[in-house]
């Protein structure tokens, strides 16, 4: 089959060189358009529940709303596992679902379970909330926000009401967690000796204080053929007009809050709190929706913080320099793209020393950039980002990519330069040769690639997170030795019958180049001396086997795993 290809790339020579460019251009744009990240995404399709149980110890938490919770989700279809964590006030339950689970049809699963559990809850706990889907890597940001002018409330107002809901319109953007600075409260602080003195139970000092925050709809009046909304205004803006709500009436007296507790504006009580460079500053976590490219998302925030210092007060600094996933990416990236290089170009270095014709090390050298970019048409087909790992792959696989390319080239350039020593009627036609040339060294190149693919086939069989992990890099380099094996089958052989018909070039390196005469002679009598030992050079091989293998076993010994 291989042979037919060859054939039909001679003779299409012009449209393997089209294909060429095409999947070029292709994997181009999908590089600057796929998605970045540091890894692999290697969160299992997870649901985590959110439950709110105010005044309650974590114990409770535990045995009333999070084993209530636990119970009800077990069993659930394709479940693979259930964590949970109990705190005061707060039960986070995370329902981690198999591999390749749809993420909406887990969430519709766990959806379809919390009612159930809803009716078995202690009166005063909230209702079971899923929250946004999100991910292990999913955390790009830290927003570090201080001021000189205004107080910690003030300051969590701000964060809370003006730039978190900035932050959110951005689209791509999961959850804005606000942590630090006092969350502001109207607090109503009763005075148990008023509340005696004017016979009001706490307990209804509680209902009034609700009541007397709410509004009552009227429903609607027609006048003059107008219709005009009623709506009873009951709801406090303000701290007098929450002092001024009625509680009762005793004897024609009017029993207002005021009267029996003191109504002031204040912080919550902590569990936690926010610094900055060891000052108090509120902190805000920014996480992504899965599958947004971080960088790109990355550039929207920084574009966000840009303009919400045009319109903060005086005195607010904003710190987008505290935590920034797209660093670690840019690095990464950067790292790897530096070692590609590097690789790219002692593979040049090596080619023109040994071939000392740039047309040969051109021909060479082009099934690199194109087995990568191939190979990033591969990965977004198949799903995946790029990542360091696949990133990784391609770098291991530089080496590899040029393998078959110089086996191909070196033999076409070494008959071409047979056949121009041939007298002219005795030529064969360019075409003919590099057909020839080709064929006569395709088994040993197909073998040297399947063995080389073979030792990373294991990879596929990890499963979990480390499958996760490691896979990426195994298709990476897989699907670059195998891209690089049909550049060699394809459009080799064409460039080779294209820039390789120069009589002048073939009969100047008629003999090789005299590195390649050099190197020859030396391997000759290297050769001639083992040939002439073989038993000695079989026990000295069998023994160093031996030697190592021994060596192996004593360190896994003493390092187990």
């Amino acid at each position: 089959m291989l042979n037919r290809i060859l054939s039909f790339s001679l003779q299409n020579r012009f449209l393997v060189l089209l294909a060429a460019v095409l999947l070029s251009v292709a994997g181009l744009f999908l590089a600057r358009t796929m998605n970045v990240d540091v890894f692999p995404d290697l969160t299992a399709p997870t649901v985590t529940i959110l439950t709110e149980a105010h005044g309650m110890e974590s114990e409770e938490v535990e045995k009333l709303v999070t084993y209530q919770l636990e119970t009800a989700l077990n069993g659930s279809p394709n479940v693979r596992r259930i964590r949970s964590s109990s705190a005061a006030g707060i039960s986070i339950v995370w329902v981690e679902f198999e591999w390749g689970t749809d993420i909406y049809r887990a969430r519709q699963i766990v959806s379809e379970r919390i009612p159930m559990v809803q009716e078995v809850l202690p009166e005063g706990v909230g209702t079971p909330t899923m929250a946004p889907i999100s991910s292990i890597m999913g955390e790009i940001m830290l927003l570090g926000i201080r001021s000189d002018s205004l107080s910690p409330m003030e300051l969590r107002t701000l964060a809370d009401w003006t730039i978190r809901p900035r932050i959110k319109s951005i689209g791509g953007i999961a959850n804005v967690v606000v942590i630090g600075g006092d969350y502001k409260q109207y607090q109503v602080l009763a005075n148990p000796e008023k509340l005696k003195y004017y016979r009001v139970g706490l307990e209804e000092l509680f209902q009034k204080v609700k009541e007397s925050n709410q509004n009552a709809p009227g429903g609607f009046l027609n006048e003059y053929g107008n219709q005009y909304l009623i709506k009873g205004n009951g709801r406090a803006y303000a701290v007098d007009q929450l002092e001024e709500a009625v509680l009762k009436q005793v004897n024609g007296q009017t029993i207002r809050i005021r009267d029996v507790a003191e109504v002031k504006i204040g912080a919550a009580d902590k569990i936690g709190d926010g610094s900055l460079n060891a000052e108090p500053a509120v902190i805000m976590t920014i996480s992504k929706q899965p599958e947004v490219n971080t960088l790109e998302l990355t550039e929207r925030l920084d574009a966000a913080v840009e303009d919400l210092r045009t319109t903060l007060p005086k005195g607010v600094d904003i710190q987008s320099r505290i935590f920034r996933q797209s660093d670690f990416i840019e690095a990464s990236i950067s790292n790897l793209n530096q070692t590609l290089l590097e690789g790219a170009f002692f593979v040049i270095l090596v080619l023109f020393i040994f071939l000392m014709n740039w047309r040969t090390t051109l021909i060479s050298l082009l099934a690199i950039p194109i087995s990568l970019l191939v190979t990033i048409i591969v990965l977004q087909l198949l799903g995946y980002t790029i990542n360091t790992m696949s990133l990784g792959g391609m770098a291991i696989a530089i080496g590899a990519l040029v393998d078959d390319a110089i086996i191909d080239v070196e033999n076409v350039f070494k008959r071409l330069r047979e056949n121009i020593r041939k007298p002219l009627a005795e030529r064969l036609p360019i075409l003919q040769v590099v057909k020839d040339a080709s064929m006569e060294i395709r088994s040993s190149i197909i073998i040297a690639t399947l063995i080389i693919i073979v030792s990373f086939v294991p990879l596929f069989f990890l499963s979990g997170m480390e499958g996760r992990l490691l896979q990426p890099l195994g298709i990476a380099f897989i699907t670059s030795v195998m891209t690089s094996l049909v550049v060699a089958v394809t459009l080799t052989p064409v460039l080779c019958s294209f820039l390789l018909k120069d009589d002048k070039v073939l009969m100047k390196r008629a003999e090789g180049t005299k590195v390649e005469r050099w190197l020859r002679k030396q391997y000759a009598s290297v050769l001639e001396k083992a040939l002439a030992f073989p038993k000695l050079i079989l026990g000295l091989t069998v023994g160093a086997f031996f030697v190592e293998f021994g060596t192996d076993v004593t360190a896994g010994k003493k390092f187990p795993a």
